[in-house]
C-alpha cells in the first residue's frame, strides 16, 4: 500500500485522492469572488424594507444559579434578554446575518483544539452527514460503520451505490481489532478495491458516533480511539466523527467548587470531556460533525463540520450549489448567545454542565425503575450509558419456551442459527399492541452481514445478536416510569404465556 503524499509546502498530508468524482467535478460559484468586493448585492432585497428591526430572545440567566436547567424548567430562575438588531450595534446584524462561522470556529478551537482545521456550517446534523457522504462516496464503495447504526444516516448513501460493512461491537462500542480484521481479510477480487492513494477507494470511510452512540449508548474509550486512529493512518482511512451527543456526558469528575474566573471555568469543564478524534488528528483525515439540536433545541437546523482546508472548500462549493448556508435566524441567535451581549462561551459551558446533570438524573431514575420493574423479572438487563440519551436493553430470549437453537437455520456464517430475530419482532409487536409502548428493536439498526468479510470460525451471526431494545431517558419521570412498568408486565406476559 502506497503512503499518502506529503505537501512539501505546508507539511500536510494530501488526501485529495479520497474525493468522489462528483466532488472533483463540482466547480466553485464564480459570483462568490465578485460578491466579496461588492457591498450592496442588487439581487437581494434591501435591508431598509425588511419587515422587522429587532429580534428578542428570552433565555435563562446562567450565571445566577449552579443548575440553570432545573431553574428554567421550574420557572424559578431569572431570565436574560438577548437581542439582534438591524440598525443598532450587535454581534451579528440582521442586515448581514452571516456568518456565524466566526463564533462557532472560536468555540470549536477552544473546546476541541483541532490542528489546522476549518468550520463549515450545515443545516443540522443530517445535512452535514449526507454532504460528507457525497464528498467521498463513489458507486461500488463500501463504508465501514458500527454493526448497529442509525438507519436514517446509513440509508443516505445507498441510493448512489455505496454499501455498508458493519464492524463488530461490544459494550465499549466498535472493536478496533475487528476493524483491522476486515481490512486485512478484504479480497479485492471478490469485493472491489481496498484503500488506494491514486483513486477513490471503496473502503475508506469509518462512520463513528463516538460518544453516547445511537442506538447502543456505548462510548469509545481513549485506548480504542487511539487504536482506531492508528488503524486509519495505516490503512489510509477517512474518519467521519458524528458526535451529536458529545456534550451529554455523565459521571464526569466534579470539582468541589465552581471557579469564579470564566477562563478557569471553561478549562475545568473542558477537562471533564472525553478527547475527540478531531483533537488527535494530525493528518487532516477526520471530519467531525456537530449540532446544537441536542443541547439547545431540536429543529434548529444549525450545525457544523470541522475538517481540513481541502474538504472545507469542497463542502463550501457543494453548499453553494445546493442548500445554501443555514437560515439567518439560527445564526443570529447562536452568535448573540456566544457574544459579550449573551451567555458568552463560559455561560454556554455552564448550561451544558447543568444539562448533563439533568440528563444524568433522568438516566439514574430510569435505571432505578428498570431494576424494580424489569430486572426483577429475570428476562432482561440494561447497560448504564456514560453519555447520550439512550439505553440498550438486552432481552434473554434463550429463556423463552419457544427459543430454538440449531443448525437447521442455515450453514453460512451469517445465517441465523437461532430464532432470536423472530422472537424480537414478536416481542416488539406484543409490547406495542398490548401494552401501548414502543421500544425500538435492535434489528432496525443492524447492518446486514456479508460472508465475504466475516470470519467463519466462532462467528455468531448478527441476527442471533439482535437481542436488544432501545429506550430513551429523554422524557419526563412520569413517562419513563410508565414505560418501564409496561415493559416489565409485557416481558412477563411474553415469556410466561
Amino acid at each position: 500500500m502506497k503512503d499518502p503524499q506529503i505537501d512539501s509546502n505546508e507539511g500536510a498530508i494530501d488526501l485529495s485522492h479520497h474525493l468522489s468524482t462528483e466532488a472533483r467535478d463540482r466547480v466553485a460559484n464564480p459570483l462568490k469572488d465578485i460578491l466579496r468586493v461588492i457591498s450592496e448585492c442588487p439581487s437581494d432585497p434591501h435591508h431598509s424594507i425588511y419587515p422587522f428591526r429587532q429580534i428578542t430572545y428570552e433565555v435563562p440567566s446562567v450565571l445566577d444559579t449552579s443548575d440553570p436547567v432545573t431553574s428554567w424548567r421550574n420557572n424559578s430562575g431569572l431570565a436574560q434578554i438577548i437581542r439582534s438588531y438591524k440598525d443598532q450595534e450587535c454581534a451579528l446584524s440582521i442586515r448581514d446575518a452571516f456568518p456565524a462561522e466566526t463564533v462557532i470556529t472560536d468555540f470549536t478551537n477552544l473546546i476541541f483544539t483541532p490542528p489546522n482545521h476549518h468550520v463549515t456550517l450545515t443545516l443540522g446534523n443530517s445535512d452535514g452527514i449526507t454532504k460528507v457522504f457525497r464528498l467521498f462516496g463513489e458507486k461500488g464503495d463500501h463504508f465501514l460503520t458500527d454493526e448497529f447504526s442509525f438507519p436514517s444516516m446509513t440509508n443516505s448513501p445507498l441510493a448512489y451505490g455505496v454499501k455498508w460493512v458493519g464492524i463488530k461491537m461490544d459494550s465499549g462500542g466498535i472493536i478496533p481489532e475487528e476493524l483491522e480484521k476486515v481490512l486485512i481479510k478484504w479480497d479485492e477480487a471478490k469485493s472491489g478495491r481496498r484503500p488506494h492513494v491514486l483513486y477513490i477507494i471503496p473502503v475508506h470511510i469509518t462512520y463513528i458516533i463516538r460518544v453516547g452512540q445511537n442506538p447502543t449508548g456505548s462510548t469509545l474509550s481513549v485506548d480504542r480511539r487511539k487504536k482506531i486512529y492508528a488503524i486509519a493512518q495505516t490503512w489510509d482511512l477517512i474518519i467521519i466523527e458524528d458526535d451529536p451527543y458529545y456534550f451529554l456526558q455523565y459521571d464526569t469528575p466534579q470539582t468541589n467548587s465552581t471557579p469564579a474566573d470564566p477562563d478557569e471555568f471553561i478549562k475545568n469543564f473542558r477537562s471533564t470531556l472525553i478527547p475527540t478524534f478531531l483533537s488527535m488528528d494530525v493528518d487532516g483525515r477526520v471530519l467531525r460533525i456537530d449540532t446544537f439540536s441536542k443541547v439547545l433545541a431540536p429543529g434548529m437546523r444549525l450545525g457544523w463540520i470541522t475538517s481540513n482546508e481541502l474538504f472545507h472548500l469542497k463542502l463550501a462549493d457543494y453548499t453553494d450549489s445546493s442548500t445554501q448556508p443555514p437560515h439567518a435566524f439560527g445564526q443570529m441567535f447562536v452568535t448573540e448567545m456566544l457574544s459579550e451581549h449573551g451567555w458568552k462561551t463560559e455561560g454556554f459551558c455552564r448550561w451544558l454542565k447543568s444539562l448533563c446533570m439533568d440528563y444524568q438524573r433522568r438516566r439514574d431514575f430510569l435505571l432505578d425503575v428498570f431494576k424494580r420493574e424489569v430486572e426483577s423479572t429475570g428476562y432482561a438487563s440494561v447497560n448504564c450509558p456514560q453519555a447520550g440519551m439512550f439505553v440498550w436493553i438486552e432481552v434473554f430470549f434463550e429463556k423463552h419456551p419457544r427459543f430454538v437453537r440449531g443448525g437447521e437455520f442455515g450453514g453460512s456464517p451469517v445465517v441465523a442459527r437461532t430464532n432470536t430475530g423472530q422472537l424480537l419482532e414478536e416481542l416488539f409487536e406484543r409490547l406495542m399492541n398490548t401494552q401501548g409502548v414502543v421500544f425500538i428493536p435492535s434489528s432496525t439498526f443492524a447492518i446486514p452481514e456479508n460472508p465475504l468479510w466475516v470470519e467463519s470460525d466462532g462467528h455468531v451471526p448478527l441476527s442471533d445478536r439482535t437481542r436488544f431494545l432501545r429506550a430513551t431517558f429523554g422524557g419526563t419521570e412520569d413517562i419513563i416510569e410508565k414505560g418501564m412498568i409496561r415493559l416489565g408486565k409485557g416481558l412477563r406476559d411474553f415469556f410466561q404465556n
